[in-house]
């Protein structure tokens, strides 16, 4: 939802998505900024983990229309819907080896459920057949944690795939790349963390700013999805 901080830009657009959000202020700040939807961290290795109670917080001051995405991995089907519910969050992202079987059953249950898939990691991008899922995050599988852990990949290698399937890229993302990884995979939606971060789990407001403002400067070669 355009906020009127920027220039009017008439073209379909893609959305944004700030993950690792742990504080009330970052979140209205992206919120403000135009950002279409927060990631909140359940993943307990993670520099940018968050209670239930923090993320409650934190999603109780959104606006109705900036989505709110509990990350977890290889959470239960029990564990995903209880948070959600207690959470406010609109849909979750799965990062581990959750089964299709669990996608399935969340879907029929009305969860948006985000998989993650990888280019070169396991499950990877040609698992998408076996996964009933509304939309997908397509990175690298790099460093000890799971994600992209701020590396940098080939996003042409993701193409084809967002060509078949509603996309999310991440990994790597930043103000200096972003235009290249969505001229080059072609996503309906990014995915940025540390890309707009002062420190782990603290957003920057002018990178968020300018990271946004310049995903809507990218005219989408073809019509976008709306995943958010």
């Amino acid at each position: 939802m355009y906020t009127g901080y920027f220039p009017e830009i008439k073209h379909d657009r893609i959305q944004v998505k700030i993950c690792g959000i742990t504080a009330v202020e970052d979140a209205l700040a992206c919120a403000a900024w135009g950002a279409d939807a927060l990631g909140l961290v359940f993943y307990p290795k993670s520099p940018r983990f968050v209670t239930a109670d923090q993320a409650a917080r934190i999603a109780s001051v959104l606006p109705s229309h900036v989505a709110r995405v509990g990350v977890f991995v290889n959470a239960s089907f029990d564990t995903l819907t209880k948070t959600a519910s207690a959470c406010g969050l609109t849909a979750v992202q799965l990062h581990g080896k959750e089964s299709p079987a669990l996608v399935q059953r969340l879907r029929e249950n009305d969860v948006l459920a985000v998989k993650c898939l990888y280019v070169n990691g396991v499950p990877g991008i040609d698992a998408a057949g076996a996964y009933n899922a509304p939309a997908f995050l397509v990175e690298c599988a790099a460093g000890k944690l799971p994600g992209g852990n701020a590396k940098t990949w080939d996003w042409s290698a993701a193409r084809a795939f967002a060509q078949n399937h509603p996309t999310i890229i991440a990994g790597g993302l930043d103000l200096q790349n972003v235009t290249e990884a969505i001229s080059r995979a072609a996503p309906d939606a990014v995915d940025v963390s540390s890309g707009v971060e002062s420190a782990p789990g603290r957003k920057d407001t002018k990178k968020v700013r300018d990271f946004i403002y310049a995903v809507r400067l990218c005219k989408p070669e073809n019509p976008t999805r709306r995943i958010f």
